[in-house]
């Protein structure tokens, strides 16, 4: 079992940085872990993954260029850093882990769920 446990959320200014970071407990893992996030009342959104054996990262189209992700396997832990951080960012981001994954940006792909820490821009 996997226990996602996630930090670094909080409250921003438009065109801010913030930097996520959620960290797996227990046994070493290797497989992916990413990131969604949600707003009320919508779908859980994809927004970035990381293979922890390949180091293949894929974005949603929606954050290229802003966000990075990046993982530090020796600590088993996944981070985020969202910079020009836009209103439309604000959402409740998801920590996401999988062992492997055919379809990395569906959410039913990933076993593993964090409890979720809010990420609020203002403008």
């Amino acid at each position: 079992q996997v226990q996602l446990i996630e930090s670094g959320g909080g409250l921003v200014q438009a065109g801010g940085s913030l930097r996520l970071s959620c960290a797996a407990s227990g046994r070493p893992f290797s497989g992916w872990m990413g990131w969604f996030r949600q707003t009320p009342g919508q779908d859980r959104e994809f927004v970035a993954t990381i293979s922890g054996s390949t180091g293949t990262i894929t974005y949603a189209d929606s954050v290229k260029g802003r966000f990075t992700i990046s993982r530090d396997n020796a600590k088993n832990t996944v981070y985020l850093q969202m910079n020009s951080l836009k209103p439309e960012d604000t959402a409740t981001y998801y920590c996401a882990a999988a062992s492997r994954v055919w379809y990395k940006e569906r959410e039913s792909e990933y076993d593993y769920w964090g409890q979720g820490t809010q990420v609020t821009v203002s403008s």
